[in-house]
């Protein structure tokens, strides 16, 4: 299993934008298939940094969702969103894979 880790540097003054962005990959990236962590949009100190993260098996696997999500209805329609409205400066992806399990279950403080 694999965790891409989307960076975006957004415009500030186009927060909301962005959200409506996030909400809308909230649907489209489970319905190709993906296991979406979630979109992660400033809320305190930073306010050009945002994060997309989700859950692949594989790369291969990654370049299959790729594919269906940009032939999908709402996977295009969010592009030209984005294209159009121009909020987001910047975007760098990266593959990670987990290294730190086993887990110890977490003691209630």
């Amino acid at each position: 299993m694999l965790t891409c880790i989307i960076r975006y540097e957004i415009d500030p003054f186009k927060r909301a934008e962005f959200e409506q962005y996030a909400r809308n990959w909230g649907q489209a990236i489970p319905q190709n298939g993906v296991d979406l962590i979630g979109y992660f949009a400033p809320h305190e100190g930073n306010t050009t940094t945002a994060y997309g993260i989700y859950n692949v098996g594989s790369l291969a696997e990654y370049e299959a969702y790729r594919a269906r999500l940009s032939g999908s209805d709402l996977g295009r329609q969010n592009y030209e969103f984005a294209k159009k409205e121009q909020f987001i400066r910047r975007e760098d992806r990266a593959f990670y894979r987990l290294s730190s399990t086993p887990h110890a279950k977490r003691i209630p403080q």
